[in-house]
């Protein structure tokens, strides 16, 4: 039935949102790191963000199923914050610190964003369950 193809266009958004709620709150988390490669030299974390794509896939029985994937994560090529800390243990010759190119009020439009988003999709897989139960009872 092709009533049903809402319900994956749903689930597919709702998982892709889901996703960059993480790397949101992945971002959120190293607003502070100043290393992050294995050998402890002074690498700031670069913010990284969600890319989205249509999701076009053949179903083995009836139409295309449609929705949302997520095509790739990406880091932000912005330049990093220097903060003058002569004290860090990763400041260089100037005593600049390089922290990551994280904006905390970008991050957080970011989240609402993601989550009114989230919330959409839940009203519309309930709508699509609504829709499935009338179908289903004028059949009785």
């Amino acid at each position: 039935m092709a009533f049903f193809n809402y319900f994956g266009i749903s689930v597919s958004a709702l998982t892709a949102e889901r996703l960059r709620l993480d790397v949101i709150a992945n971002n959120l988390a190293n607003i502070e790191t100043t290393r992050v490669n294995e050998e402890g030299e002074p690498v700031p974390y670069r913010r990284k963000s969600v890319v989205f794509a249509e999701r076009l896939e053949q179903a083995m029985y009836g139409p295309q199923g449609r929705g949302v994937k997520v095509a790739a994560i990406v880091e932000d090529d912005a330049p990093s914050r220097m903060v003058y800390q002569p004290d860090h243990p990763d400041a260089n010759e100037q005593g600049y610190v390089a922290y990551p190119n994280v904006n905390v009020v970008n991050e957080m439009i970011d989240m609402v964003g993601a989550v009114r988003a989230y919330e959409a999709n839940i009203q519309a897989l309930e709508a699509s369950k609504q829709i499935v139960r009338h179908a289903l009872e004028i059949g009785r």
